[in-house]
């Protein structure tokens, strides 16, 4: 077995404190450029006079409305912002009272000290005195980003974190299992700032066991800037999972049930104790759920110079039983007014036990029966995952915009056991029964540490700038062994062993300036790579290489009701250990699915242009040119025969072209309309399986989101999707989409909550494809326990009191919440 360290190749990985001199020194002389800023101050109160402590104020620049800066009140009412000189407006807000908004003011050097500002009660909330909890909208459309806040919806309640993704607002999920973002794959996920190092269908596994009781938000970023890894190249989903933010001793208990054809249960506990310095929390949830995998499949099989053209019919059946536990416990320290020193523990352990039944018919060029046969695969599936989390962060000043320093050091590990007994009954030949027994075991390391570096520019400008150091190491093995007639023998030829190890060493600056009708923001993005990926038995594969990452965005305000933001990024997709692996993993007697490992990268040129209407209705222009993409592939085995495998591939190239449209509408004081649109088409080129491809088709989602408030404290949601058919590589999809609804009941003076939701109502989510080759193809239909019914339980315990904002720079616990000061 071949063994690969970074310091065989010549370069040896910076260690953590050389990283943080790195971006001291990278930035030191342009910090010494700082300005100096002013400030405007303030007192926030009540209609009565009383101090109002935690509202929300916000500096807004006076032509177009732009957010430069946000900050709480302190338990005097008071508070106070610093920005440079220029025109102005300030809003303030609290939960039960309505929105202020002051006069436009010119901040001057001298700094200004507004008028005493009065929130005046809103008649809604002003019946229940302070005791009314804030509701975020569902969707948020940001300059970068959508933003969906799944924590209030009541569509949530017993759901899965891919069952969410699923309805957020440009995502599909493919027939396989891979995730899309406005018509394009290829996308970088990360759960708490934290890289999930999955993809297809483990990633999809994954994302099954993860309650989606425990998100807070999802974040769609379809060209994110130098600061993110550029591992992504439609993109980044960032999944924020709950934290409470109460102060004292808190917590919440939750439980529901859900009912398709199999029954679906969750619970989970959060604890969070927080005082002036200190935040103990963790948090537990238990997931039961059973289920359903209807696979159908019909295949045609060309003739070849030592087998005659035949088709066969399969029918699989599987049932499922998902057990997942997740958990959380943390522990922030503020050592000082501007240190931080935090540790964090995460884990989930799923474990899903399945039986596959398959009935398979095999027919000559004449349509006569020339094989029947059926099997029963039993497999159990284990995943235990553990992470770890050390992290630092410290302003230099007490301002905002003063310099800062974080790190990160990052540890987590992924084990995967399979056990598979494949059991194969011959009906026609009349053959003695086989067995095939597997045992299938992964562990997955990722260390990581970085560091990252801001400060504040004259002429409104910031600098951020940073590096990483990211290892990888991936340990396989796999055993079959063969039982017929009583005896039982290894079969080397699909036993072995693959380890895969990634260093990526990265660096990245980026200058962002603001004025009062545009946004510049530049970076560049450095990451050198070395992999290795080796077989028992085979050469090792052995890659390095170094590449730049340029981003740009460029945002302007036309008018009051008119702006428009232009940006590009260049961005990679590296195989995964698993799109590497070459050991198989059999889902029946005729097929099976194994990764390539003689997979390239694909990396993709990205520009967007984005028109934003009354800062609320946005249309995107997106135009991407991707070399050497990675597509699933249905092919016919090398073993000969009938056999399928199904593995990723690389194509020559890919062209897509998408429009997006987004528009919220308030169609009444109780009913929001949230609609997006995404037209695109994609085309592909290259050759597979001896099989020429430049073909493309046009094609669309659809998504609604339609929000009640209604009275007596019920809420309600109805939400539809539609993805149209479309090419992606060999594969035409057809139409499908959903329906899903729900309402909830706020109780006990808004300390629980009711819900009750159906999802897939008209159970509209099967899905069909076909793929062609010149010598074989295969149409497919796959249908899921999708139409479920659920009702939960919340209660929420303890202070209701919300500790106020503090302000930290980003790291990698806020990698992907990043937004421009």
């Amino acid at each position: 077995m071949a063994h690969f360290y970074p310091a065989r190749l010549g370069f040896k990985p910076l260690p953590t404190l050389q990283l943080l001199w790195f971006s001291v020194l990278l930035t030191a002389p342009l910090t010494a450029l700082a300005q100096q800023r002013t400030a405007v101050s303030g007192t926030v109160g009540s209609s009565t006079g009383a101090p109002i402590e935690y509202a929300t104020v916000t500096l807004h620049r006076a032509a177009d409305s732009t957010v430069v800066k946000t900050e709480f009140s302190n338990g005097q009412g008071a508070f106070r912002l610093e920005a440079a000189g220029g025109s102005y407006l300030v809003s303030a807000v609290q939960v039960g009272y309505g929105r202020y908004w002051s006069p436009a003011f010119e901040l001057t050097a001298e700094g200004l000290t507004l008028p005493g500002i009065k929130l005046t009660a809103s008649r809604v909330t002003a019946l229940k005195e302070v005791k009314v909890t804030a509701r975020k909208p569902l969707f948020e459309h940001l300059a970068d980003r959508t933003v969906v806040n799944v924590a209030d919806s009541p569509l949530s309640a017993g759901s899965t974190t891919l069952d969410v993704l699923s309805r957020a607002p440009g995502v599909t999920v493919s027939t396989g299992d891979v995730l899309g973002l406005r018509g394009r794959t290829g996308l970088l996920v990360v759960i708490d700032g934290k890289r999930t190092p999955l993809t297809g269908t483990e990633l999809a596994d994954y994302l099954r066991s993860l309650p989606a009781e425990q998100l807070q938000s999802i974040e769609l970023i379809t060209n994110p800037p130098a600061q993110y890894d550029a591992q992504g190249g439609a993109g980044v989903i960032a999944i924020n999972l709950k934290k409470d933010q109460r102060l004292g001793t808190n917590g919440s208990v939750n439980a529901g049930y859900g009912r398709g054809e199999y029954g679906k249960f969750t619970t989970g506990l959060a604890l969070n104790h927080r005082r002036k310095n200190l935040n103990v929390y963790g948090n537990y949830a238990y997931a039961d759920r059973r289920g359903f995998f209807r696979h159908n499949f019909n295949r045609q099989y060309a003739e070849s110079a030592l087998l005659p053209a035949a088709s066969s019919v399969l029918a699989n059946e599987q049932l499922t039983h998902l057990r997942s536990h997740t958990g959380k416990v943390g522990l922030d320290v503020n050592l000082s007014k501007r240190t931080t020193l935090g540790i964090s523990a995460s884990g989930l352990a799923s474990e899903t036990n399945s039986r596959t039944a398959n009935n398979t018919q095999l027919f000559g060029a004449q349509g006569e029966t020339t094989s029947r046969f059926t099997s029963l695969a039993d497999q159990d599936l284990n995943r235990p995952s553990v992470a770890a989390n050390l992290y630092f962060r410290h302003a230099f000043a007490d301002s905002a915009t003063a310099r800062t320093l974080s790190a990160d050091a990052d540890i987590a590990q992924y084990r995967t056991t399979r056990l598979l007994a494949l059991n194969t009954y011959y009906e026609q030949p009349a053959y003695s029964p086989r067995l095939l027994s597997g045992d299938q075991g992964t562990t997955l390391t990722i260390k990581s540490v970085k560091t990252d570096f801001s400060a504040p520019l004259p002429y409104r400008a910031r600098l951020e700038a940073g590096a990483k150091v990211t290892r990888i190491i991936s340990d396989n093995n796999v055993a079959f062994v063969r039982t017929a007639n009583g005896m039982s023998a290894l079969d080397p030829a699909i036993s072995n062993q693959f380890r895969y190890e990634e260093n990526v060493n990265a660096a990245y600056v980026s200058v962002r300036r603001a004025t009062s009708k545009s946004t510049l923001q530049a970076g560049l993005r450095a990451e050198q790579t070395n992999t290795l990926a080796a077989t028992v038995g085979s050469t090792s594969r052995e890659r390095h290489y170094f590449q730049l990452f340029p981003s740009a965005l460029l945002q302007r305000t036309l008018n009051e009701r008119h702006g428009l933001a232009l940006s590009v990024a260049r961005r990679i997709d590296r195989p995964s250990y698993g799109q590497l692996n070459p050991l198989r993993a059999y889902s029946d007697a005729s097929s099976y699915r194994a990764g390539n490992p003689d997979l390239q990268l694909q990396t993709s040129y990205n520009i967007e242009l984005t028109h934003m209407y009354r800062q609320k209705f946005s249309t995107t222009l997106t135009y991407a040119q991707t070399d050497q993409p990675i597509v699933s592939a249905v092919q016919l085995s090398e073993d000969g025969g009938r056999l399928v495998v199904n593995r990723d591939a690389n194509l020559k190239t890919q062209h897509t072209y998408s429009l997006a449209l987004d528009a919220p509408f308030e169609l009444a004081k109780w009913w929001t309309l949230n609609a997006n649109g995404v037209v695109y088409y994609s085309r592909f080129q290259g050759t597979l399986a001896g099989t020429p491809l430049d073909r493309g088709q046009p094609a669309f989602t659809l998504a609604a989101n339609n929000s009640f408030g209604l009275s007596n404290g019920w809420t309600a949601e109805l939400n539809g999707n539609f993805q149209s058919g479309e090419i992606w590589g060999f594969e035409v999809s057809r139409a499908r989409g959903q329906v899903a609804a729900g309402v909830q009941k706020s109780l006990w003076e808004k300390q629980g909550t009711l819900r009750l939701n159906m999802a897939d109502i008209f159970y509209t989510m099967p899905g069909r494809a076909t793929s062609t080759y010149y010598n074989f193809s295969e149409s497919f239909r796959v249908a899921q326990d999708t139409r479920v019914v659920t009702a939960s339980l919340t209660y929420r315990f303890g202070n209701s009191k919300v500790a106020a904002a503090r302000k930290r720079t980003v790291g990698a616990d806020d990698e992907l919440r990043r937004a421009g000061q």
